[in-house]
């Protein structure tokens, strides 16, 4: 048996291996868990779309480009939707409207961007503490 391992582990690290690692990824997963909307869903939408205002608003009004709302968007899918395609659809959905919504008003940094951008970081933060107050473990 530790033979068989010790063969498998060494294939594993031979060249063109990691080509076929990721057509294995590519493939849908099979383990998808029973999808089953949390309580706290509808505030986890807003919270999505809050997340691509400010995604959007930041990067227009900031000096270099910003990935840190993105990724936090991403974060936050892993975290509450890992193995969920239709929540994962929903809250990228979510952050995408915030985003697109922005984006449809403002093509350049104005007071009222400046403005905007600073009330959804607000709601945002009052959102996330709320929900974690509320269901939070």
């Amino acid at each position: 048996m530790k033979a068989i391992r010790l063969a498998l582990l060494f294939l594993l690290v031979l060249p063109g291996v990691p080509a076929l690692a990721q057509q294995a990824a590519d493939k849908p997963a099979e383990t998808a868990v029973e999808e089953k909307p949390a309580p706290y869903d509808e505030r986890l939408e807003r919270l999505s779309e809050i997340l691509g205002a400010v995604h959007y608003l930041r990067n227009l009004c900031a000096g270099s480009p910003e990935d840190a709302w993105r990724a936090s968007m991403q974060r936050l899918i892993e975290l509450e939707a890992a193995n969920e395609p239709k929540r994962q659809e929903k809250l990228t959905a979510a952050f995408n409207r915030g985003y697109r919504s922005f984006a449809a008003i403002y093509t350049a940094c104005t007071q009222p961007a400046i403005v905007a951008e600073e009330r959804y970081r607000a709601e945002g933060a009052t959102l996330a503490a709320e929900i974690t107050a509320r269901f939070g473990n």
